[in-house]
C-alpha cells in the first residue's frame, strides 16, 4: 500500500472518531438536558425529547407508559413546578455504526438516591429522540435479601393481580 493511502485512511479513520465523539457529547447534552427539564418543570423542552413513540418504564412493575400515558402521569409533578431532580454521576453512550441509534446506561443521583437509566436514541426527521427509557433503583447485592423481604408482600399481590 502506498504511504498516501494509508495516511488518507488515517484520516478518515481519525475523522469518523472524531466525529463519533462529538456526537456522543452532544447525546450526552441532551440527556442531561433533558434531566434538568424535569428538574425546572419544563413541560415543552422535557416531551419535545420523547419520540412520539417513546415507551417510558418506571421502578414499579407496572410502569410501562407510551408517550401518551406517561404525560398523563406526570402532569401533576409538573403542575406543581418541581417534577423530578436525576443528576447523572456517570453515563455510557454507544453510537450503531450508521450513527442513526443510540443505546446509553447512566447512573443518577436522585430523590431515590442512586438509581440506573437506560434507554435507546433513534435519529429521527434530523433530530435526536429517546424512544425508550428504563429507570431502576440499584441496590447493593449485601442488602439483596432486606430488599426481597420488603417488597415480597407488593410483589405477590401484583403477581396475583397478573393471573
Amino acid at each position: 500500500m502506498k504511504p498516501k493511502t494509508i495516511i488518507t485512511i488515517g484520516f478518515i479513520l481519525l475523522f469518523i472518531s472524531v466525529q463519533s465523539q462529538t456526537l456522543s457529547q452532544q447525546l450526552d447534552q441532551l440527556l442531561t438536558g433533558w434531566h434538568q427539564a424535569a428538574a425546572q418543570a419544563d413541560w415543552e423542552q422535557y416531551f419535545s425529547v420523547l419520540d412520539d413513540e417513546a415507551i417510558y418504564i418506571g421502578t414499579e412493575a407496572g410502569e410501562r407508559w407510551d408517550k401518551k400515558s406517561f404525560e398523563i402521569f406526570a402532569k401533576p409533578y409538573f403542575d406543581r413546578k418541581k417534577a423530578w431532580n436525576f443528576t447523572a454521576v456517570e453515563r455510557h453512550i454507544h453510537l450503531s455504526a450508521d450513527q442513526q441509534w443510540a443505546w446509553f446506561d447512566e447512573v443518577l443521583n436522585t430523590q431515590m438516591k442512586l438509581c440506573r437509566g437506560s434507554g435507546v436514541l433513534i435519529f429521527k426527521n434530523g433530530h435526536w429522540k429517546i424512544q425508550q427509557y428504563v429507570l431502576s433503583m440499584l441496590i447493593p447485592n449485601d442488602k439483596t435479601n432486606e430488599i426481597v423481604k420488603i417488597k415480597t408482600a407488593w410483589d405477590e399481590a401484583w403477581l396475583e393481580k397478573k393471573k
